[in-house]
């Protein structure tokens, strides 16, 4: 599967800082030192519908995690799945009487449209659950020999006993645990099962929907939790420097996902900080597509919005924050962009190399990007009342506002 085009990131003069961010798994902040090359991986959409604010929210968190790496002069390897096979998409083309891989298809690509749009920075590697059945078939099975694994009728499930670390991504309790597997794919009243939220490894074959040769397994199809584990060890290997993804994937997504890798490995951590974006709401309600209270990109860009503005609504909020969709975030960017677009296009304005600096330490604490938001601000705001005599300021305003905030001005 191929990602989506690459913009390009302008140099800047001098060098960013180390980049302090928000570890779940500790609870608080921690200081990110990945070598020459960092590497992160997140997790990506089950692709039944279109690109939403709330996932752009989520993914332009971790473009600015890119980011800011890259103006510490690192490399970066990101990885990024497409959960194109699962039950929600199953049971939305089976509504919308339509082919399920048709579908998983024409929602992926108009997901690289808007990420292309909003110029977020591809990843290497982008692998659909499909295409990584062959690498997830002999994990199950190495899990099995281990002795991590039991069966129900043909299923194939995770004990999380077989995991000392179980637990201390989201170090929730059992009672919290259990209520979120309920809530977001589990079965945990599925009589047999060693512990209730004990996830699924692989399903036996259903009749009526796509499955797939497991070798010693059976035909049938991958849980959620070992797609990504197989796809991150894969290419990146154990102890790679940020998870990543929304809030809603702590428990049990990441959780479990930390817990089969550790098994397979002996290896721990996983990753060496589990990073979360906040939740997008609309009219007082999480933006999701069960409940259908969504605002598509795709939508907003048809409807004429710039996604510049987009993304700068996105940046106005911080990313670990939940916050709620408005009509007047949207204005409120539209308003922002225009006048730093008229900053940047005169002939000189106040020197520009403090505000460079000011942007880099907003990202570097915590990817605080509505600080960062407020010194370009207050640059414009000096530039429409007073002016300035350098003329190479404006310049390196808008280079830098691209290649930190990913904004074309």
């Amino acid at each position: 599967m191929h990602a989506w085009p690459a913009s390009e990131v302008p140099a800047l003069p001098g060098q960013g800082r180390d980049l302090r961010i928000h570890d779940t798994a500790t609870g608080g902040l921690i200081t990110s030192d990945p070598g020459p090359v960092a590497r992160i991986y997140v997790c990506g959409i089950t692709p039944y519908d279109a690109t939403h604010i709330g996932h752009a929210a989520t993914y332009n968190a971790f473009d600015l995690v890119q980011r800011v790496w890259l103006d510490t002069k690192r490399q970066v390897h990101y990885v990024q799945n497409v959960t194109d096979v699962d039950d929600p998409l199953l049971e939305r083309a089976d509504r919308d009487g339509l082919d399920w891989a048709e579908l998983a298809e024409r929602e992926t690509a108009l997901f690289r449209e808007d990420m292309t749009a909003l110029r977020m920075l591809p990843p290497r590697q982008y692998i659909g659950a499909v295409e990584a059945i062959p690498g997830i078939v002999p994990l199950v099975e190495r899990l099995r020999d281990l002795g991590a694994t039991y069966e129900i009728d043909g299923d194939v499930y995770f004990s999380v006993e077989s995991d000392p670390h179980f637990g201390q991504v989201s170090n929730l309790d059992a009672a919290a645990m259990r209520l979120l597997s309920a809530e977001r794919g589990g079965d945990p009243d599925r009589p047999g099962k060693k512990n209730p939220v004990d996830p699924m490894l692989w399903m036996a074959a259903r009749e009526g929907e796509p499955s797939w040769d497991g070798g010693s397994l059976g035909r049938g199809r991958p849980g959620w939790h070992i797609e990504c584990v197989a796809i991150a060890l894969d290419h990146l290997g154990m102890g790679f420097d940020v998870q990543g993804g929304g809030s809603d994937l702590v428990f049990p997504h990441h959780e479990m996902g930390a817990s089969h890798a550790q098994a397979l490995t002996g290896e721990f951590p996983m990753a060496k900080a589990y990073v979360h974006a906040g939740m997008v709401a609309l009219h007082g309600e999480k933006m999701s597509k069960s409940k259908g209270n969504l605002v598509f990109v795709s939508r907003l860009r048809r409807d004429g919005v710039d996604p510049a503005a987009i993304r700068l609504a996105l940046l106005a909020h911080h990313y670990r924050a939940d916050w709620e969709w408005t009509d007047q975030v949207l204005q409120d960017a539209v308003t922002r962009l225009g006048h730093w677009r008229a900053a940047v296009s005169r002939p000189d304005g106040p020197p520009a190399e403090a505000l460079v600096e000011e942007i880099r330490e907003a990202l570097a604490n915590d990817l605080d990007a509505p600080a960062a938001l407020a010194a370009v601000d207050r640059w414009t705001v000096l530039q429409e009342e007073s002016g300035g005599t350098d003329t190479g300021a404006p310049g390196v305003v808008s280079r830098a506002v691209d290649a930190l905030l990913g904004v074309a001005l």
